[in-house]
C-alpha cells in the first residue's frame, strides 16, 4: 500500500469550524483499488436497505451490509441490523484505516451505489450506539462521487470529490454540527462501494 497523493495535506481540516474532516486521497494503487472493489462486490452479503419513515416501509435500490467484532445491533431510520463476522478483505481494510488514523474500529457499515441515480440525503451519523465524537473512517472504491457537508445552523456547505481507493475521516464535533450527503448525478453510470469504519459503544 502506498500513499499516492503525496501533495495532499492529510492534516488539513476541510471544515471551517465545528468539526474535523481530513481527506487522505488515494491510499491504493489503481490495481489494488480495483482488486478490493471486485472482492467487496463479490464477497459482501449485500441487501437492499430498509427504512421506516413517517410510517412508510421504504426499500432502497442502494444496498448495505453491516459487519463487526460482535453481532452489534445498529438502528437507524427505525430499522435494526445485526453485525456479521468480518471477512478477510474487511479486516485488511480495517487495518489500513486504523494505521492511517491511529484509531481502533470495531464495526463497519458498507453501502453499494449501483450508479449515479442512487445517493444519500443529508444526515448525521449521530446514533446513540456510536461513541460520541468518535472518528469515522470512510473508504471509497469504484466511481468517483461528489460528497457534501452542510452546517446545521449556518447552512454553509463544503464539497469534495471522493476518489477510487481514497480515505475520508470525520471526527470530533462533525456529526453534532454538520450534515453530509452523497448527491445523485446523471454523470456517473458505474457502481461505488463505500465502507465507513466506526466505533460502537459496548
Amino acid at each position: 500500500m502506498d500513499l499516492f497523493n503525496s501533495e495532499i495535506d492529510i492534516n488539513q481540516n476541510l471544515l471551517p469550524y465545528g468539526g474535523t474532516v481530513n481527506y487522505y486521497g488515494k491510499l491504493f494503487s489503481p490495481l489494488a483499488a480495483n482488486h478490493y472493489f471486485d472482492v467487496l462486490m463479490d464477497t459482501i452479503e449485500w441487501k437492499n436497505d430498509e427504512a421506516f419513515i413517517m410510517g412508510k416501509h421504504i426499500i432502497t435500490k442502494r444496498k448495505v451490509a453491516w459487519y463487526g467484532d460482535e453481532a452489534y445491533s445498529y438502528t437507524y431510520s427505525n430499522k435494526s441490523k445485526l453485525a456479521l463476522p468480518w471477512t478477510k478483505a474487511l479486516i485488511d481494510l480495517k487495518n489500513v484505516a486504523e494505521v492511517q488514523t491511529g484509531t481502533s474500529f470495531n464495526s463497519c457499515l458498507l453501502n453499494l451505489y449501483h450508479n449515479g441515480d442512487e445517493g444519500m440525503a443529508y444526515h448525521s451519523d449521530d446514533e446513540k450506539a456510536l461513541a460520541k465524537d468518535s472518528a469515522i473512517a470512510s473508504l471509497s472504491f469504484g466511481a468517483e462521487r461528489r460528497f457534501l457537508f452542510k452546517h446545521k445552523q449556518t447552512k454553509e456547505t463544503v464539497t469534495l470529490l471522493l476518489e477510487h481507493g481514497s480515505l475520508l475521516v470525520m471526527k470530533d464535533e462533525t456529526q453534532t454540527n454538520w450534515l453530509h450527503r452523497l448527491p445523485p448525478t446523471k454523470k456517473v453510470n458505474r457502481p461505488r462501494v463505500n465502507l465507513t469504519f466506526r466505533t460502537m459503544v459496548v
